[in-house]
């Protein structure tokens, strides 16, 4: 079991390697822009990858929502592409799914940062050590 374990990571990190570099320079879609693999998820029989990515300037799948279309259109080429360049018997089948992950970590940093200032200005954690 872990045997088969191991190799769904690797060909995971084999895609999600492979297919940033393939992204930026075979698709030329102006509709992908600017876009960062954050990860793959394989299935256990290797027939399908969930792929992950990340957009500057989209914080939502609504404002990636022509990415994700363009992406998941250019899925055969970039298949095609794959089982090329791969010893792979079969490539699995991809699937683009936006990351809002970045975006939900910024807005918590956000949100940390004003939490930490009001405390600050309500005298809670000043540097006279009251607070500790």
């Amino acid at each position: 079991m872990a045997k088969e374990y191991a190799r769904t990571e690797r060909v995971a990190d084999y895609l999600q390697r492979e297919l940033a570099e393939l992204i930026q320079r075979e698709v030329r879609d102006p509709r992908v822009g600017m876009v960062s693999i954050t990860g793959v998820d394989v299935s256990r029989d290797l027939a399908h990858a969930r792929v992950y990515y990340t957009k500057i300037g989209a914080d939502s799948d609504a404002e990636a929502a022509e990415s994700t279309e363009a992406l998941n259109r250019a899925a055969g080429f970039l298949r095609s592409q794959l089982s090329r360049s791969s010893s792979m018997r079969s490539v699995p089948q991809l699937k683009f799914f936006f990351d809002a992950s970045v975006g939900r970590g910024r807005d918590l940093e956000a949100l940390i940062e004003r939490a930490t200032e009001a405390d600050r200005e309500l005298g809670l954690r000043g540097d006279d050590g009251a607070g500790e």
